[in-house]
């Protein structure tokens, strides 16, 4: 199966030191159904509200580093935060989700949980969080040095211009010049251009 229940004494597995007790307080309290998935290409994690009969779901992929985990965790657990005070009524990742995520945020960045990089780069968010880690080019690449390294996977950014790479999938591109915060990459098939974030991983061919 894709999504396996987690019982709480295996998610300690997942976070970082010092950041457990804390993190199973708020599952907890709100009663919250922790489900960790295999990888997902489109998302890091998701969360779905409570109805009649069914509790607060939040999903996490389970291929993540610890650090990551966590802070995918914390940004589910503030759409849960910004549910229980506002229902419906607010965009998703609006100023009262963005409020949440930063309060949540503060209170793991006062233990100390993270390592000063991350911290750092965190810190400089708070006031504008993004609604996904993905999104945020700061934070993806300072995350990605604590990713169990792969043989051959590499950040567009760090390849030469006019390297060869494959996406998964198995499609081959060629590196091509930065356009603004984005790369021109060609695919090698077909000739056309694509746009890659530089923090995007790749097989160096």
């Amino acid at each position: 199966m894709a999504k396996q229940e987690a019982p709480l004494h295996q998610l300690k597995n997942y976070l970082p030191d010092g950041s457990f007790e804390e993190v199973c307080y708020y599952l907890l309290h709100y009663k919250v159904q922790l489900t960790i998935t295999r990888e997902r290409q489109s998302v890091l994690g998701d969360y779905r509200n409570s109805l009649p009969g069914k509790n607060h779901r939040i999903s996490v992929n389970g291929n993540l580093n610890p650090y990551s985990f966590l802070i995918t965790l914390l940004h589910e657990l503030a759409h849960l935060f910004t549910y229980e005070r506002f229902g419906h009524r607010v965009q998703a990742h609006g100023a009262e989700w963005k409020n949440e995520f930063s309060k949540v945020l503060v209170q793991f960045l006062a233990k100390k949980i993270f390592p000063p990089d991350i911290q750092q780069t965190l810190l400089k968010s708070l006031h504008n969080p993004a609604a996904s880690s993905c999104a945020d080019t700061a934070l993806l690449r300072v995350l990605h040095q604590y990713d169990k390294k792969k043989d051959g996977i590499i950040l567009i950014e760090a390849l030469p211009t006019g390297a060869r790479f494959s996406i998964r999938g198995g499609r081959v591109f060629i590196k091509e010049e930065k356009v603004r915060k984005r790369f021109k990459c060609k695919e090698a098939a077909t000739g056309k251009i694509y746009l890659f974030s530089p923090v995007y991983e790749v097989q160096l061919l």
